[in-house]
């Protein structure tokens, strides 16, 4: 969910000594700018002056990761109370990633016009509405409130993504930013490690010895209220927190010294697109966020199953945290890794295994089936940070224009897990399902070859 996150990069020094690196975001010499851009941007970027905000930042990571990752836990959750089928479940991961589609450029501008740290406290506001909406949600236990409150929730973490994406590039001398960015994305996916574990606890484990499908009339309307209770609870502790973290940034609304912004309409942010490179860089995080965000979704369904682990709801759920741990350690790996070999072709490789696992879960049962898939979260690491700075790379002062759109282009979540959803449920098979996520990461070995060179 992995959600989850990051901005532009540059090259690593060791690779600019060695004149073969790969630029990301600001190069130490001069490049020109894409032929293809229509409108070619000057690459140099001065870092703001803001002491300690480093850390507020990779807070914010931490986040708006741990709360999209709840998804996979819920999703289980509102499946067996409302005895949906796999593409109904799905609309909860299409209801939350919608708001990507619909608030990334508003969100963009809102933060061009207000700046970054007034931006933040207004996306964490409306964040802790949409937890609050949680509360009439289980008093009437209607399943499309429930979506509803997740869309507002979403809408909230879009814009707080909008800051963090182009702050933490801005937050040190352009040599680091590549270590900062990978750094960053550790937090969110520790967010995304701890808060399913922890969730999975609190909502899983509350579900009774009887089910929904079992119940009917004023008995089954009792049943869902109780069961969603726990949801209301954890929400309920979520919104208290945000409420703590927005009074704190408002507090230090105006720490932030020297942010700019190149004021642009919202049909000039989409020229963009026009960049063959950013265009690609889109479709690709389009598929990749839709792909994570389809197999940790199933990943509950898919290890209860007898010919895979047989687990109870509960212990599938404490699963998840391997899935997302995965995508935490290889991070942590990767920020060393992508110094010293080509970040295109590091994107094209863990691509490659990410293919080789899943048709390896489609394949076999038991243990490697199981575990095979919860491996794709480490073949996942990379892939949202180096998309994204291959993608940016030269943007210059369009750094929000740009964190708009990808922001939008995170849609992919509301898209591809729906279709997996659907191709599960008429193909009868999880496994078969899944190779719809192979085949999005197929696309993504290509950018990775063909943006191996700087832009």
């Amino acid at each position: 969910m992995d959600l989850l996150k990051p901005v532009w990069a540059c090259r690593s020094a060791g690779f600019a000594q060695k004149g073969a690196g790969k630029g990301r975001r600001m190069a130490l010499a001069p490049q020109p700018a894409s032929t293809a851009d229509p409108r070619p941007q000057n690459d140099e970027q001065t870092p703001v002056d803001a002491p300690g905000l480093q850390v507020f930042v990779f807070a914010l990571f931490f986040i708006f990761g741990g709360i999209t990752s709840l998804n996979d836990v819920i999703l289980p959750k509102l499946k067996e109370l409302f005895t949906l089928n796999y593409t109904q479940a799905m609309l909860v991961q299409s209801c939350f990633f919608l708001a990507y589609l619909l608030i990334g450029i508003p969100g963009a501008a809102l933060v061009k016009r207000i700046g970054y740290m007034r931006g933040a406290t207004v996306g964490l506001l409306i964040m802790m509405a949409g937890c609050l909406l949680f509360i009439p949600a289980s008093r009437s236990a209607t399943y499309g409130l429930f979506l509803f409150a997740l869309f507002v929730l979403a809408s909230g973490v879009v814009i707080v993504q909008v800051v963090a994406n182009p702050l933490i590039s801005l937050l040190g001398p352009p040599r680091t930013v590549h270590s900062r960015l990978t750094f960053a994305q550790a937090f969110n996916s520790l967010g995304t490690t701890i808060f399913p574990r922890v969730g999975s606890g609190l909502i899983l484990g509350s579900l009774a010895g009887i089910s929904a499908a079992e119940l009917s009339g004023p008995a089954l309307d009792a049943y869902r209220t109780a069961e969603t209770q726990m949801i209301v609870t954890t929400y309920l502790v979520l919104a208290g927190a945000l409420a703590v973290i927005a009074l704190v940034v408002w507090l230090f609304r105006n720490r932030l010294k020297g942010e700019r912004h190149e004021r642009t309409s919202v049909a000039e942010g989409f020229t963009l697109l026009k960049r063959p490179r950013f265009g690609y860089g889109a479709l690709c995080i389009f598929l990749y966020v839709g792909a994570e965000v389809a197999i940790g979704s199933l990943i509950v369904s898919y290890l209860m199953q007898p010919k895979v682990l047989g687990l109870v709801e509960r212990d599938a759920g404490n699963m998840i945290m391997y899935y997302w741990g995965g995508a935490l350690v290889g991070r942590l790996i990767g920020s060393a890794v992508l110094r010293v070999v080509s970040p295109g072709l590091v994107l094209a490789g863990v691509s490659c295994g990410a293919i080789a696992l899943l048709l390896i879960t489609s394949m076999s049962t038991g243990t490697v089936a199981g575990y095979s898939l919860l491996a794709v979260g480490l073949m996942n690491s990379i892939m949202f940070p180096t998309i994204f700075s291959l993608a940016s790379e030269k943007l210059g002062p369009r750094a929000a224009d740009g964190s708009g759109i990808i922001n939008i282009a995170i849609f992919g979540g509301a898209v591809v897990p729906l279709l997996t959803g659907w191709l599960a449920d008429a193909s009868g098979s999880l496994g078969a399902a899944f190779m719809l996520p192979a085949a999005c990461y197929a696309v993504i070995a290509g950018f990775g070859v063909y943006a191996r060179r700087p832009a």
